[in-house]
């Protein structure tokens, strides 16, 4: 007898479990940098008129192709179009190389977490929190070890299964998110001082609508919705066919979007009230150097970062869960691997990969280990900017080209809006709006998307 596929046991637990795969870590630090190198209020107008003319349109066509199917991200494209199973193992090599890095930046959260409710102790001297950090990521063993503890939580997890596991998961920690994004948004953006960063995110000028801020915005929104990974296809799947996609698509895209700007209201007036404009920056170094420094500088400072830590890894975790959940699904259907097996299967392989993402954060690092007897050591190879660049500039934005010319052209809209429309009690009245996006539109932005991080050089991550 064939086993009953896995189901949400809930729409609420789905749009959560949904939000939470795409409110990542990106959310937290990324988009706060974006908005202070770009402009500040011109980026975020940008910004939502991108995530809503483009991102939920695209965002709408991955879900559809899952419920349709009802198949993880390969065998989806698979019944759809033999021809097109490429389009599904792009996405799953995408995600396995995610994962690997992902876990390392989890790892780092989790030490943090501890730094912080133990006292928040950096070191003394005018460059302590760079060199607290530098030095922790220069270690080769107690990274690995934060890094293999957040990757077993992913497991577990998803081990626990759809409904049981990530969905009990993600409704418990997508609210305390909120809440904790919440109140530290409301005690940044009442700081002494304050009123310039919340100034400069309202503010916006005639000359920030340029080029370079457009194509800031686009890669930001995709890769903040979790576009072009799959995700979302794995995710759909698990969605009956009674549940309108359009309400889903909208919330997700709401929820998501509303971390974003209040990370930005957390960060930005902080950050502008200790070292100004200039102390904006992405990345991990940001959040792991720069923001401890503004948060010493803060009454009850320790408590801030602490909760700000504590909200960057239900971020992370949410994200992570998702992640590994698209690689056991397919593992699980097309070989009939048990979720257990492929799960620990998955881990031991990341783990690895995520081994090489640690150690060469330190590219010039020379090992040295007992067992090895290796007086001049080993190189590592700068795999930490060689893994995102893949899948940042180059995997996610073709998984969403490609996602978009199958559902456009080869699927062929009119399907895909028919399977739209089984969940709703009226009529898709968006349908000839939505074709014309994941037709024309979609793939255009997505085009430029890659030729600026592809043939100009200008990376988005």
């Amino acid at each position: 007898m064939k086993q009953k596929r896995s189901q949400w046991a809930s729409n609420l637990g789905f749009i959560l479990a949904a939000a939470g795969s795409a409110v990542g870590l990106g959310n937290i630090w990324k988009f706060p940098g974006k908005v202070g190198a770009n402009g500040g209020g011109a980026f975020i107008l940008i910004y939502i008129i991108i995530v809503a003319v483009i991102g939920f349109p695209v965002m709408l066509a991955e879900l559809a192709i899952g419920r349709g199917t009802q198949k993880n991200m390969v065998g989806a494209f698979r019944t759809l179009d033999k021809r097109w199973t490429f389009a599904g193992k792009i996405g799953i090599v995408t995600l396995f190389v995610i994962m690997s890095y992902y876990c390392v930046v989890g790892g780092w959260v989790l030490k943090y977490i501890l730094v912080y409710i133990t006292g928040a102790h950096f070191g003394g001297g005018t460059t302590q929190y760079q060199d607290y950090f530098v030095n922790f990521i220069s270690d080769w063993a107690e990274p690995l070890a934060w890094d293999l503890l957040f990757l077993i939580l992913c497991i577990y997890i998803v081990i626990k299964g759809v409904s049981q596991g990530i969905e009990r998961v993600s409704k418990a920690l997508m609210p305390c998110l909120f809440l904790l994004l919440i109140g530290i948004a409301i005690r940044s953006a009442t700081l002494p001082g304050a009123k310039e960063g919340l100034k400069f995110m309202f503010t916006i000028e005639p000359a920030d609508f340029n080029r370079d801020t457009f194509v800031a915005a686009l890669g930001q929104a995709f890769f903040s919705l979790s576009v072009g990974m799959g995700i979302l296809i794995t995710y759909g799947s698990y969605v009956p066919r009674t549940e309108n996609l359009v309400k889903s698509s909208a919330w997700i895209c709401i929820l998501d979007t509303l971390v974003a700007f209040l990370a930005a209201f957390a960060i930005i007036p902080a950050v502008f009230v200790t070292l100004g404009q200039e102390g904006l920056g992405m990345g991990g170094g940001f959040a792991f150097m720069v923001l401890p420094r503004v948060f010493a500088s803060l009454p009850g400072g320790v408590v801030f970062g602490a909760v700000f830590f504590i909200l960057l890894f239900f971020a992370a975790l949410t994200s992570a869960i998702s992640i590994l959940e698209s690689c056991v699904a397919y593992l699980e259907e097309e070989f009939g691997l048990h979720r257990f097996k492929a799960a620990v299967g998955l881990g031991a392989g990341m783990s690895i990969l995520s081994a090489g993402y640690s150690l060469s954060q330190d590219p010039g690092r020379k090992i040295n280990l007992p067992w090895f007897h290796f007086s001049s050591g080993i190189q590592m190879l700068p795999m930490n900017s060689v893994m995102e660049k893949f899948t940042d500039d180059l995997m996610i934005p073709l998984g969403a080209l490609v996602f978009c010319i199958f559902t456009g052209w080869i699927w062929g809209s009119k399907n895909a809006a028919a399977e739209i429309e089984a969940g709703m009690e009226t009529r898709f009245t968006l349908k000839s709006v939505w074709t014309f996006v994941i037709r024309f539109l979609a793939p255009g932005a997505i085009g430029v998307i890659l030729y600026f991080t592809l043939w100009k050089g200008q990376g988005l991550s």
